[in-house]
């Protein structure tokens, strides 16, 4: 089989996959759902469903809780990988990613300000689209700054070992102040952040969603507009400059990029670890390329994937318990991230 018809039938099966278990997130859950109370719910044929009152109950779950949910976790897993490949390239290091180069405790940070911060002020959130507005725009502003410093030393420091330690130490830094801030912050900001820090797919509101959905359509949409310069980069930037390429401006397409989706999932989902790190690197182990051409939709549609698989794992099927979904995303990840160190190092 030639690579090409290998490509064709792996996209197919990962999208096939994005089907399967993006139904299957809408039909498992605390309360008990069969596949045609969903359709009737979806298409709104109540006498499909029997009861009335009965279709009511599962149209209010499906359409105001579930089908949200099961959007956010694709759009979420797709956003993150995609944002930790272009950093992958960029930094030219496997193991770079929003949330191992501090971009993530940025965005927590920038949230923490927002919502730990105004309270200690004396100053409210404001109504809900006040508070979405905030809490997006915080996460964005402390994403981009933590990106500006990370870029800034990659241009005068080469050594991957001290850029990745420096992004951990960026990070811890970032955790340590928003610590500080929780210590002082009165019990309703500090109970609404604390719930926000566990990460999870499904507390995203209808407005936020309104948020979420067309900006990391844009975040993602400049990532497929990236291919060509990303494949560039990959032979490094005097490379990329002989033939022609604007490395400052791809430096800040991708900054605008990776702020976009890694600041606007935070934001929302909370903290979520290793999709970004761990997705690229299965794409690439999968579809054996490292032509963007194909993996950078590679490795969106297996984003998508893996984040809706992670949260059916969160919902605990058959049990009334919902576990924090970066817990399920570190379980996964961490094997990948040691399986890169040890292949890199060669170690065995």
């Amino acid at each position: 089989m030639t690579a090409k018809r290998r490509n064709i039938l792996a996209f197919a099966v990962v999208s096939v996959l994005i089907l399967i278990l993006f139904v299957a997130d809408i039909l498992f859950g605390s309360v008990s759902l069969s596949a045609a109370d969903i359709w009737a719910a979806i298409t709104g044929r109540a006498d499909s469903a029997g009861d009335p009152t009965a279709y009511d109950t599962v149209r209010s779950i499906v359409t105001k809780f579930r089908l949200p949910k099961a959007a956010v976790a694709l759009v979420a897993g797709a956003a993150l990988s995609a944002s930790g490949l272009q950093m992958q390239t960029l930094f030219r290091n496997p193991l770079a990613g929003p949330f191992v180069l501090g971009i993530s405790s940025g965005a927590s940070l920038g949230v923490a300000l927002f919502l730990l911060g105004l309270p200690l002020l004396g100053t409210g959130a404001g109504g809900e689209i006040v508070r979405n507005l905030g809490m997006v725009g915080s996460a964005w502003v402390g994403s981009a700054l933590i990106f500006l410093i990370i870029m800034a030393v990659s241009v005068r420091i080469k050594d991957i070992m001290v850029i990745l330690i420096l992004g951990m130490m960026i990070g811890s830094a970032a955790t340590a102040f928003i610590e500080i801030l929780q210590y002082f912050s009165p019990e309703g900001a500090l109970k609404s952040f604390v719930v926000w820090s566990m990460a999870s797919v499904g507390g995203v509101t209808a407005g936020q969603l309104g948020i979420l959905l067309p900006v990391c359509g844009v975040g993602l949409l400049l990532s497929v507009l990236l291919i060509k310069p990303l494949n560039m980069l990959l032979l490094g930037e005097n490379y990329a400059r002989t033939m022609g390429l604007n490395v400052g401006i791809t430096r800040g397409v991708i900054f605008l990029s990776t702020t976009l989706l890694a600041g606007t999932v935070t934001a929302f989902c909370g903290p979520v670890g290793f999709i970004g790190i761990a997705v690229p690197h299965v794409a690439r182990m999968i579809f054996a390329e490292a032509d963007h051409r194909v993996l950078m939709p590679a490795t969106i549609l297996l984003g998508a994937a893996v984040m809706l698989f992670c949260d059916i794992i969160s919902q605990m099927p058959g049990h009334d318990i919902v576990l924090p979904v970066n817990t399920i995303t570190a379980m996964l990840g961490i094997p990948v991230v040691v399986l890169v160190i040890v292949r890199n190092r060669k170690i065995f």
